[in-house]
């Protein structure tokens, strides 16, 4: 597997800040704002391929689950009203 490009990077981080605005509760909305920028700058030094592209499709799979969570409360809330 290549390493994972600093756009590619950028553009995850983006996608799971853009994602996370979509909870409808705030709290959820910011917990979930503030552990993607904690993990994003933890993890900003690491130079070991092997070790960014596990941290890159650990974000992707947390993407998924972000936006699996968004949508199921979207249609809870239609349904509701």
């Amino acid at each position: 597997m290549a390493a994972s490009s600093r756009a590619e990077v950028l553009r995850l981080y983006r996608a799971l800040l853009r994602e996370s605005q979509r909870f409808g509760g705030y709290n959820y909305r910011t917990y979930a704002i503030r552990r993607i920028r904690d993990a994003f700058r933890e993890n900003k030094n690491i130079k070991d391929s092997e070790k960014i592209e596990e941290l890159v499709n650990k974000a992707k799979v947390n993407l998924e689950v972000i936006h699996r969570q968004t949508q199921i409360a979207v249609d809870w809330r239609r349904k509701s009203a």
